[in-house]
């Protein structure tokens, strides 16, 4: 019997990936989607002529060394993208800043950042080189911590510019750099960190802030037909390479036999044994399907870690010519100088490229705006208030497009019709935890997440594990999984299963 059975319980990006390098290694892949589409966070759905983006609406990573970029090389995937430049437009109360490639406009709004940018920029480019050589953080066998010791030694003296960046937070980095006391600067800091890494400069770890202040000047690109071209295009890629990949088959229970996964069963009542299993899941919904077998550590885990950020989103179709044709496709409102970021003190908007018409109606175009918010208050409204729920609901609404307004003015007399959803919303359609989106904040280095699951034969993907955010970092996560279970579940070759089956070797005269 071939010992090479991979089953990746869900198909999003990080799973995907995994499946797609496993499958070409020559494992016989099997993914299981409770959904109709691909994708996840960051899929793409369809409603009343319109494809919608789910969650993740920018997409990074694609230029040389970026994860994309790799994956698409190991896989010879060419993907269906475009640069868009500007990244984003952001919308200060006293000022309109564009984060662009060249970064002249965010300099020339905050003229005594210069050096900080210089430094960011150094520090983003050994990034990206470490990702591309692989790095396996945090490590969890032997081998791991060879191949860090390898990349280490390979980049110095570079890498020795960094290591006090990996001990500081981003507000120690701009407090040292003499930029704390810009409340505006700071604020711009913080609200772009919130969407590169979950959490703002007083928590964020300074090393990886740099990377994922990177993004617009690495580039950010439009997907033809919406985010959920990526996962698209790496199904049709583990198709070609002999793998399998099942929607409508929502995993409800993963089997163990003495502390070894065997097989997993779905809501249909269908079994599939596996050698191995790839989770992409948050640690909470590994621990559901486990049940009392789940791993103590796990349950600790899932006891104890607070829970991520989720998001409030308001789906829009829109009139095209509601706004000049020059307007970039995507804005970051600040509505507020003070105050948590979230909840609806910073929205993020993006409206699908005029040139892609495959994503709305002739003359209209699909939007989705987002704002940050804590899950657990839309499930305490809807369980002890449910009228209270759906004011709050038109409260987000109303305070968003009055902020959006503020900032893009005209926009709101372009909406043609509107749907809202909160985390509850989210956890429905996507199956997350609570509606939690993003990862989980990206804080001290040393309590990243790695992928182990306390099952010898499981392993984790997704934005739950280092680098999490973006779909560029579940890539990352991905490479270093599908690494990990090659080295743990050696492929069997044709002639191995043939000895295998004889009973016998042959032996070379």
């Amino acid at each position: 019997m071939d010992k090479n059975r991979i089953v990746v319980i869900g198909a999003g990006i990080g799973g995907l990936t995994a499946a797609a390098l496993l499958a070409q290694a020559g494992y016989a892949v099997t993914v299981l989607e409770g959904q109709v589409y691909a994708g996840g966070s960051a899929g793409t759905f369809f409603h009343k002529g319109y494809r919608f983006e789910a969650g993740a609406t920018v997409a990074g990573g694609f230029q040389p060394n970026g994860p994309h970029a790799v994956v698409g090389d190991k896989l010879g995937i060419e993907w269906p993208v475009h640069l868009h430049d500007p990244a984003w437009v952001v919308h200060l109360p006293d000022r309109v800043v564009k984060l662009c490639r060249d970064n002249v406009d965010v300099v020339e709004n905050f003229p005594n950042t210069a050096k900080f940018w210089d430094a960011q920029a150094r520090i983003a480019q050994l990034g990206w080189s470490l990702s591309a050589q692989g790095l396996p953080w945090p490590p969890t066998d032997g081998a791991e911590w060879a191949q860090l010791v390898k990349v280490g030694i390979t980049n110095l003296p570079r890498d020795l510019e960094v290591i006090p960046y990996a001990l500081m937070t981003a507000h120690d980095w701009l407090r040292l750099s003499g930029l704390a006391d810009d409340p505006v600067f700071v604020r711009f800091i913080d609200a772009q960190l919130l969407i590169s890494s979950q959490t703002t400069s007083r928590g964020a770890n300074a090393m990886y802030s740099a990377t994922a202040l990177d993004l617009a000047r690495q580039g950010v690109y439009h997907v033809e037909g919406g985010i959920g071209g990526i996962a698209e295009t790496l199904v049709s890629k583990v198709r070609a390479l002999g793998g399998q990949v099942i929607y409508r088959q929502k995993v409800e229970r993963i089997h163990l036999t003495d502390g070894r996964v065997t097989h997993v069963t779905t809501k249909r009542g269908d079994t599939f044994p596996c050698d191995f299993l790839v989770a992409n899941l948050t640690p909470w919904s590994l621990d559901s399907l486990l049940g009392e077998e789940s791993p103590r550590a796990l349950q600790r885990e899932t006891q104890t870690r607070r829970a991520g950020w989720g998001a409030y989103v308001l789906h829009l179709g829109m009139r095209a010519d509601a706004l000049p044709a020059d307007t970039p496709d995507h804005h970051q409102v600040i509505a507020e100088m003070s105050g948590a970021l979230g909840e609806t003190r910073s929205i993020f908007i993006s409206m699908s490229p005029r040139w892609d018409t495959s994503r709305a109606p002739a003359g209209y175009r699909a939007v989705t705006i987002t704002t940050h918010t804590d899950v657990q208050i839309w499930w305490d409204l809807l369980k002890s208030d449910p009228a209270e729920y759906g004011a709050r609901k038109d409260e987000y609404t109303e305070k968003m497009l009055r902020n959006i307004e503020r900032a893009i003015p005209g926009f709101r007399a372009g909406i043609e019709f509107m749907m809202p959803g909160t985390p509850v919303t989210y956890e429905f359609y996507t199956g997350r935890h609570l509606g939690m989106v993003g990862g989980f904040p990206q804080t001290s280095l040393f309590k990243a997440r790695n992928p182990l699951t306390g099952l010898p034969n499981a392993r984790l993907v997704g934005d739950s594990i280092f680098p999490g955010q973006s779909t560029a970092g579940v890539s990352l996560g991905a490479l270093r999984v599908a690494a990990d279970i090659q080295r743990h579940l050696p492929v069997l070759t044709r002639e191995r299963r043939l000895e295998g089956v004889s009973g016998a070797k042959q032996v070379q005269p």
